[in-house]
């Protein structure tokens, strides 16, 4: 067996496992510990445990266990806070250096390691970003270990933190060690709204919780389905005989909307008191054969009485010929215009007659 705690860099991160070795390790310590990226200060969240031994690890590739350098001491906390501050100056030189360069990212955190070998920049982008410049420049003001990292929506969102639309924290900034994968069919099983504004985070990705609700799904009720399960569309008799379509289902509490075949009304019931109705089957029979210590009420149909007779219809009235009277305006436009046209024309000879003679008072009239 084997000694192992549980310890996390960050509030929300994932747990590693790390050897104590022969300290005293309890639940809400901090430890010192060597990492891929340097010497971290880490929480302890699981306390000394037992596990185990892994046979032949170095051949069925178990990477073993780390030892812990030591127990944080308080210079070591008073370290940490220290480069808190360093973190936050790192931030606004960084956002400096971006703006001169003119380079499309946006900044999100910085990270500094326990023994300041290393600083950490986490930013995102809508695409590859050439930041050779600018690591250049970090490094020249910084004298260290400059990395820039990329990161997605949703760990820009676990990174920052905020409220999801249901008013609480964000799970994965509190509590969510890793992301899990979540699909739209998961809102479609649990009977969900499909508007991406209702289902989606502010990181713009499917909630999370879907997988936690839809879990609760499948191991409590689809397991425990009846002989009959209900879907959409199914003809089905209700308890007091009545014959309807199921238009919605509650998979939570077990109970459809049933729209009766009258389409004045709808009911919601149980599953367990719908019975299918096949086509082609006596609503009479399955009622009697399957209904009990149910009265239902019938309304006889009222008697039948001759329609009355219809009102003859009412003279209509003499209405004007419009296309008669379109004719006779069309023919006095026609009218007036040949006579115009004349009077133009005779005009026109009268003024050529009068302008001759004032040329020539002595001739009296055109030469032949």
């Amino acid at each position: 067996m084997q000694k192992v705690i549980g310890v996390r860099f960050k509030k929300a991160g994932k747990i590693h496992f790390f050897d104590p070795g022969e300290e005293d390790i309890k639940s809400g310590d901090n430890v010192i510990v060597e990492t891929a990226r340097g010497i971290e200060c880490a929480d302890v969240v699981i306390g000394v445990r037992e596990i185990p031994t892994a046979e032949n690890s170095a051949e069925n590739n178990v990477p073993t266990p780390r030892k812990i350098q030591r127990k944080a001491t308080p210079e070591d906390l008073e370290r940490v806070a220290e480069n808190k501050i360093k973190e936050k100056k790192a931030f606004d030189i960084c956002l400096e250096k971006i703006k001169e360069h003119e380079l499309p990212m946006n900044l999100i955190n910085v990270n500094y390691t326990f023994d300041l070998n290393k600083i950490i920049f986490y930013f995102t982008a809508d695409g590859r970003v050439d930041f050779r410049a600018l690591v250049r420049d970090l490094a020249y003001i910084f004298h260290t270990r400059i990395e820039l990292r990329q990161v997605g929506v949703r760990d820009e969102a676990k990174l920052l933190g905020g409220v999801g639309c249901c008013g609480r924290p964000l799970c994965c900034s509190n509590f969510l060690g890793d992301f899990v994968a979540v699909s739209i069919r998961m809102a479609k099983e649990q009977n969900l709204s499909l508007n991406p504004t209702k289902i989606s985070g502010i990181c713009g990705r499917l909630l999370c919780c879907l997988k936690y609700e839809n879990d609760y799904y499948h191991e409590n009720y689809i397991a425990q389905a009846k002989d009959y399960q209900p879907k959409v569309g199914d003809r089905i008799i209700l308890e007091n005989g009545k014959t309807g379509k199921i238009v919605a289902l509650n998979e939570v509490r077990r109970n459809a909307t049933i729209l009766v075949d009258s389409g004045k009304e709808t009911v919601v019931t149980a599953w367990e008191t719908l019975l299918p109705l096949e086509n082609g089957e006596n609503v009479s029979q399955i009622a009697e054969d399957n209904i009990e210590d149910v009265e239902t009420e019938f309304e006889p149909p009222p008697p039948e009485t001759s329609p009355a007779p219809k009102p003859a219809p009412a003279p209509k009235s003499e209405r004007p010929n419009k296309n008669s009277d379109y004719k006779k305006n069309l023919n006095r436009r026609e009218d007036s215009y040949a006579t115009n046209l004349f009077d133009n024309r005779r005009n026109e000879k009268v003024n050529k007659k009068m302008n001759r003679q004032r040329k020539n008072p002595n001739s009296k009239g055109r030469k032949k």
